[in-house]
């Protein structure tokens, strides 16, 4: 299925660069655009587009009734580990810090559950675009739907993350929150139905 296209006049200029790049050099590259931080170290309130923040009430995939504070608590909690399953407790977290589980500390990544008591895991390119995409564009459509039409209404802006890959299908670099904001607001949101993913599952986030 290809990604989703939604009709429909598009006035602002949204591009994605790193937060690691100096302001001066930003200001160079992109001369006359508005520089929003939407990570989880931005200002309010545009931190509230990061997905550690604990918005509340965000539906778990495939667990019905089941809700996390924030969308990586669910990327998170779901992700299944070589000897370490689910973690529910991710689900909680309002703190926006301790959420990561980690190769490093708890071994090689089998893939992502299908819920928190799921008999399915889902490879890594499977899990982006059934746990991670559904849960990301939830808030977009009910947390920060205000700061979409922010951006929406401008003129050109670049966003700033930690990783600028927008490609579902590329394994090799984290998935850019900011990319999904701009490809939804572009009508351009990737297809959210449960490939196989040929990649290996990887200890990356998400």
């Amino acid at each position: 299925m290809a990604d989703v296209v939604k009709p429909g006049v598009l006035q602002v200029s949204i591009r994605i660069a790193s937060r690691r790049r100096a302001m001066t050099s930003l200001t160079a590259a992109f001369p006359g655009a508005e520089i929003i931080d939407v990570t989880s170290k931005a200002p309010d309130p545009w931190v509230r587009l990061s997905p550690f923040y604990p918005h509340g009430g965000i539906p778990v995939p495939y667990s019905d009734g089941v809700t996390s504070q924030s969308v990586e608590g669910i990327w998170q909690s779901l992700k299944v580990f070589q000897d370490f399953d689910v973690d529910p407790a991710k689900l909680g977290v309002t703190t926006m810090k301790g959420l990561k589980r980690t190769v490093r500390r708890y071994g090689p990544v089998r893939g992502h559950r299908t819920g928190l008591h799921g008999d399915r895991l889902l490879p890594y390119e499977a899990a982006r675009r059934r746990i991670y995409l559904p849960a990301y564009r939830w808030i977009l459509e009910h947390r920060v739907a205000d700061l979409v039409e922010l951006i929406r209404n401008k003129d050109d802006v670049v966003l700033l993350d930690y990783t600028t890959n927008g490609d579902v299908t590329d394994p090799g670099s984290p998935l850019s929150h900011a990319a999904l904001i701009q490809l939804h607001i572009e009508g351009r949101w990737p297809g959210e139905e449960d490939v196989e993913a040929s990649s290996s599952t990887s200890g990356r986030m998400p």
